[in-house]
């Protein structure tokens, strides 16, 4: 089902409408998305097919090595640095959304939890979502959860 979603950087400067299908949303517990969100991990939701409409801002772009030895183009606001986009470079099929800087996030729950492995020991998951130690070895399980969940 293609959606509409809008959101916006931290100081309001960046603002954005992604046009797609939402394939899955999962937490990363990875030490690098610890990192960039400033927290205990961070999250993902990857949009199919996507078309990004800039409402109003520009982005910068970083570009960073994955555990997986591929490279990502992380979008952010150049004021208040801000993700908002991700994308693996040369795969044009996902846009990943940083969902945090969505306007409406209450219907926003992961269908699992991936790198586990780094995780903090104080965050604690319920026994019947998805959990990986690592990188999944395909992504079809957390489609499937997403799917099931948004039907």
């Amino acid at each position: 089902m293609i959606e509409t979603f809008e959101g916006q950087c931290q100081c309001g400067e960046v603002k954005y409408r992604v046009v797609g299908t939402a394939v899955t949303l999962f937490a990363c517990h990875c030490t690098e998305c610890q990192r960039q969100s400033s927290s205990a991990f961070g999250m993902a939701l990857w949009v199919q097919d996507a078309e990004v409409e800039l409402v109003s801002g520009e982005l910068k772009e970083w570009i960073r090595s994955t555990p997986s030895g591929r490279s990502m183009a992380c979008s952010f606001c150049p004021t208040c640095g801000t993700r908002l986009l991700h994308k693996i470079l040369g795969q044009s099929q996902f846009l990943s959304i940083k969902p945090g800087t969505l306007n409406d996030t209450k219907s926003l729950e992961p269908a699992g939890h991936i790198w586990t492995a780094s995780k903090q020991p104080w965050v604690h998951i319920a026994g019947t979502s998805l959990q990986y130690v690592g990188n999944p070895p395909g992504f079809e399980e957390l489609f499937s959860v997403w799917r099931a969940a948004h039907a």
